[in-house]
């Protein structure tokens, strides 16, 4: 690599060592993306669009060239971040991985129908077997041969029973009485028919086997599949498909697409394949039965103090007899059932308007099913939102989640249908598969289907997957999860001679789990690739072949090559921080002393979300408390599921569906619960961390003031992107446009009216302190505390962002550009700046993705002062710096998936290591050195 320049890079160059494991690392925010995906990446997707033809690449878009002069023996790269996790509710783990394309295609092939109505399996028979099954019968058996041309249907067949007797047919039984076709026949077009044409009678004898075979063929030619043979005392039914013997039922082909639940064919009707549909919530249409209708119980949009909704009231209670004025806890469960649900009655309606007045008879419709028709009627996405806020997911009541129609469901393969199987969790369904038990046909049909999905699996066992299942949503996975899934897939395409970028793939592993990985990226490079990882977990720095230093700090004073070589050079390099923290000449020191831990605690009982086994939880307030465990042990479904929308709702007045629990104790100790987690600040390049952390409010206002702003009669409102009047309108104060390119991720280009300034040129024209507005929002945070030093307001708020190590970012950096981890600590430098009450809690969820360990020690300084005003601090946390510093740790485990869910160990770092069930005791033990 030569002169490379993009964002931060201090026009390096660098030799990268082909076919290696090579680990890029240095601090946050030093430039390790910005070479390994700004321009490693880039110039490798650049490179292939290039090659393709001029037709396709109009398709695609052109790609801009990266900041570098050149790139020499550049392979074809494969980027396998953490952004890339579908939020689209139809995928699954199966469908990412393609296992469940497989499945669907074993299922087809040695799947065996069962009958939906009556559970009986179904098979298909040849004449021949049909022939061979009648002769099983006793000897002498009088047989009759129907074909049954109308089962269960209303109709007069006048035209049916013509055709059948020009066809030379004598006699027909309609339902249960015999016919001559010659003779008048009774049927009522109302009622539903079963019509058999009766095909012979015969005395079941050897000599007769060929007039059977030929009778049976007719009768198959008329039913066009069932056959009815009757004897004296009973009815046989024969399939020549897939239909049923005992009720008829007829099965359809089975082809992959039946176990597609995104195609109509094996989709649910009811839910479509989702597995879920919206439903109005009750309780969130009248959230507070302690008030009445006429002082707005009723929670819902388009359900205010409007004159149509208190006319329809007011009808109601007159016509029903009840007070408007009454709370809604007082009214009977008719009434309440009356105003949600709507009367079939009509009642009197009166109107009172300015124009108008005067009564008619109407229905109440009821406000359920008025917010319903509103839903689906109107175009406003802001109505649709604003219904959305009352409705809650739930279990679709046709399939049960299953997603799959009941056809679909019938299908089985050793008593397991394809959801039951998808349903396993990896190491399960590995297990299953290997112990199917199959004849030779099958065998002979489904080993090379079998081979795919057992190498698939078993690539997902190797990067720590085992606890998910096939059916989970990919919309639920965490960027760490949806990364080892594209790593894992990676593998099994089997690709040699390419270039491999990962971004710290590691992320939500427990130290257990990290050796799996690496074995991974190992085999990755043993197959013949270049494995580049941009990471900070130590383990996998001294697991590399090469190491890349990049620093020596971040952002302005970043940029540049601070190491290289093996992981013991960098470690001797005295320049190198990583190398300080590699060697041990630096290191996050073990508290000397634990916080005490109060009576004062949150009780949870009886959580039961996802794989949680009914326990009960004790989180102790006023000190920093770690969840930790195993991977899909069940951390996320205890604090992100249960623990934050409980309080939440408690304490924020939310409205966020809770996981599922019995109660909880010891919430009257806090004010607000503050959850910091790695979602963006904003999905648009206009939000940014001036405008997240609101100093930019502070900082308009302070453009306003000038003398030359007020000279224009300009308010702070010109200085906003956000609204007309100081903005460039070409790019709507982005500064950037977006150019979609299709089949690729959408890419941002400078706006050439403004330059990237999102301003016009008037606006540009005011100053303070020699600065206009866009000069303020190009200034990292550590040029803007100098700048704003003599504003306390104002400096204030940039010095939280400095403290949490965000110093090197813009003022104005668009939300897009910024990482997780640096996105999280825009959050938290919000929360520093706010006065604190000291009876908040802070969660936060794996807060060290995306840190160096230098700036661990920065963010636990952070966490520290938070719990020093009192405040309770959670974290679900992988980190051994972290775990081993916090003052109780709660143990999830013992394993993922279905054998996780329990409390392993409670208790300090002390405590927790000397546990020999815990696996995070053991990693605890080493570090401790007890």
């Amino acid at each position: 690599i030569k002169g490379a320049k993009e964002n931060n890079l201090k026009n390096i160059d660098l030799e990268i060592p082909r076919n290696k494991l090579v680990v890029l690392t240095g601090l946050s925010g030093s430039g390790k993306t910005s070479l390994a995906f700004d321009t490693i990446f880039a110039e490798g997707q650049r490179r292939y669009m290039e090659s393709l033809s001029s037709y396709a690449r109009q398709f695609l878009g052109q790609m801009q060239k990266p900041d570098v002069e050149y790139i020499e023996n550049l392979s074809p790269a494969i980027a396998i971040d953490q952004k890339t996790t579908s939020k689209n509710p139809r995928s699954t783990v199966g469908t990412v991985t393609e296992i469940y394309d497989y499945l669907r295609l074993l299922y087809a092939s040695i799947g065996k129908p069962y009958c939906v109505h009556c559970g009986t399996e179904i098979n298909s028979f040849s004449i021949d077997q049909i022939i061979e099954k009648i002769y099983k019968l006793p000897e002498n058996s009088k047989i009759m041969v129907l074909a049954p041309v109308v089962r269960g249907r209303k109709g007069e067949y006048v035209k049916l029973l013509e055709n059948l007797r020009k066809s030379g047919f004598v006699r027909v039984i309609v339902d249960d009485i015999t016919y001559m076709l010659d003779e008048k026949i009774e049927i009522d077009k109302n009622k539903k028919h079963n019509i058999y044409v009766v095909i012979d009678r015969l005395v079941l004898r050897e000599d007769i086997k060929s007039r059977l075979t030929e009778s049976i063929e007719n009768a198959l030619h008329l039913a066009d599949d069932l056959v009815v043979i009757k004897t004296e005392d009973k009815e046989i039914l024969f399939s020549a498909r897939n239909s049923c013997s005992e009720c008829g039922f007829s099965f359809g082909e089975i082809t992959p697409r039946l176990f597609s639940f995104n195609n109509p064919t094996g989709a649910c009707p009811a839910c479509t394949g989702l597995g879920s549909t919206m439903k109005i919530d009750e309780n969130l249409v009248l959230p507070d039965k302690n008030l009445s209708l006429d002082n707005g119980a009723i929670h819902a949009f388009g359900w205010g103090d409007g004159n149509i909704s208190a006319m329809y009231l007011k009808a109601l209670a007159k016509h029903y007899k009840f007070s408007l004025s009454t709370p809604v806890k007082d009214l009977s469960p008719e009434i309440v059932n009356l105003i949600l649900y709507g009367s079939e009655e009509k009642m009197d309606i009166s109107y009172d308007t300015p124009n108008f007045s005067g009564s008619y008879k109407g229905r109440f419709e009821g406000v359920i099913p008025t917010l319903y028709r509103r839903y689906k009627e109107t175009s406003s996405e802001y109505s649709k939102a604003e219904i959305e806020k009352l409705m809650v997911i739930e279990k679709c009541s046709v399939c049960k989640g299953k997603r799959l129609s009941a056809q679909a469901l019938s299908v089985k393969i050793e008593d397991k249908n394809i959801w039951d199987i998808s349903n396993l969790n990896i190491t399960n369904l590995y297990n299953w598969i290997e112990q199917l038990k199959l004849t030779k046909k099958e065998e002979k049909i489904s080993k090379q289907i079998i081979k795919e999905i057992k190498a698939r699996l078993k690539f997902l066992m190797d990067v720590g997957l085992e606890y998910l299942t096939l059916s989970r949503s990919s919309g639920t996975l965490s960027g760490g999860e949806a990364q080892r899934i594209r790593l894992a897939t990676q593998i099994g395409s089997g690709l040699t001679g390419v270039l491999y970028i990962l971004d710290e793939p590691s992320i939500g592993l427990h130290p257990r789990d990290t050796k799996k990985l690496l074995k991974t990226l190992k085999n990755l490079r043993d197959m013949g690739n270049t494995v580049i990882v941009v990471e900070h977990d130590e383990e996998t720095i001294k697991n590399a072949d090469y190491v890349v230093d990049i620093g020596p700090k971040a952002g302005v004073h970043g940029g540049k090559v601070v190491a290289v070589g093996t992981p013991e050079e960098v470690s001797k390099n005295i320049n190198s921080i990583t190398g300080d923290y590699l060697s041990g000449r630096k290191e996050i020191k073990i508290p000397k002393i634990r916080r005490e831990i109060s009576d004062r605690k949150l009780k949870l009982y009886g959580c039961r979300q996802n794989n949680l086994k009914n326990i009960n939880v004790e989180i102790p307030l006023n000190v920093m408390t770690v969840v930790t465990g195993i991977s899909g042990s069940g951390k996320s479904s205890l604090v992100n599921e249960i623990l934050y929308p409980v309080l939440s709702n408690r304490l924020n007045h939310s409205r966020i569906k809770t996981g599922e629990y019995k109660s909880i104790d010891g919430a009257e100790y806090l004010d607000k619960v503050v959850v910091i987690d790695q979602s963006p600040i904003g999905r648009t390049p206009r939000s940014n961390p001036a405008t997240y952390t609101n100093v930019f409010t502070a900082i308009r206002e302070l453009f306003a003031s000038t003398l030359e702003a007020k000279a224009k009669g300009y308010t702070a409102g010109r200085f906003s992107f956000n609204v007309k009047g100081g903005r460039c309108e070409t790019c709507s104060g982005d500064g950037l446009l977006k150019i979609e390119m299709h089949f690729l991720p959408d890419v941002y280009v400078t706006c050439d009216d403004c330059g990237g300034k999102r301003y016009n040129k008037e606006t540009l024209e005011v100053f303070y302190k020699g600065k206009n507005i866009n000069d303020v929002l190009e200034m990292t945070v550590e040029e803007a505390l100098k700048f704003f030093e003599n504003l306390p307001q104002i400096k204030n708020k940039i010095q939280s962002l400095y403290d949490v190590g965000l110093g090197y970012i813009k003022l104005g950096q668009p939300a897009t550009t910024l990482s997780g981890g640096e996105a999280q600590r825009v959050k938290l430098a919000t929360e520093l700046a706010k006065r604190p009450t000291g009876k908040t809690i802070y969660i936060l969820d794996e807060p060290t993705t995306g840190l160096h360990t230098y700036d661990v020690e920065k963010l636990l300084g952070i966490l520290n002062k938070l719990v020093d005003k009192g405040n309770t601090v959670v974290l679900i946390e992988h980190n051994t710096d972290i775990i081993k510093s916090a003052d109780y740790i709660i143990d999830l485990g013992p394993e993922g998936g279905d054998k996780g869910g329990e409390i392993v160990a409670v208790g300090t770092p002390e405590e927790v290591a000397k546990n020999n069930r815990s696996f995070t005791g053991k990693v605890l033990k080493e570090i401790l050195n007890i």
